[in-house]
């Protein structure tokens, strides 16, 4: 499998994805479970799980125009949401945002 490029939704997410790295001891580990994450997810952009279409937020649909978004499982309880756009050669997996469990089940109505 290709190697696929990383990036983020918006600017407001990748600063808040570097400011984690300069944050307190529970940000910074943070910062480094995402970062791993994105690791593997440039390594296989289908290593999350995939989101069924009709349970992905019309929020992020209306405010990003996305049609697939897929979930990785952080440790306690954090997940990665992410968006592939491309075809076979040129794929970028933006991430979307990261929630812990309880905003996680608040999104997605569970």
């Amino acid at each position: 499998m290709t190697e696929c490029k990383i990036g983020f939704i918006n600017i407001k997410v990748r600063d808040s994805y570097y400011s984690l790295k300069e944050g307190y001891s529970d940000e910074k580990q943070l910062f480094l479970l995402i970062s791993q994450a994105i690791e593997n997810i440039k390594k296989n952009h289908m290593i999350g799980i995939s989101i069924p279409k009709r349970l992905i937020p019309k929020e992020y649909i209306r405010k990003y125009g996305i049609d697939n978004l897929w979930k990785y499982d952080l440790p306690r309880g954090w997940r990665l949401l992410y968006t592939v756009q491309g075809k076979s050669v040129n794929i970028v997996s933006i991430i979307v945002e990261w929630v812990d469990h309880k905003n996680y089940e608040r999104r997605f109505r569970y």
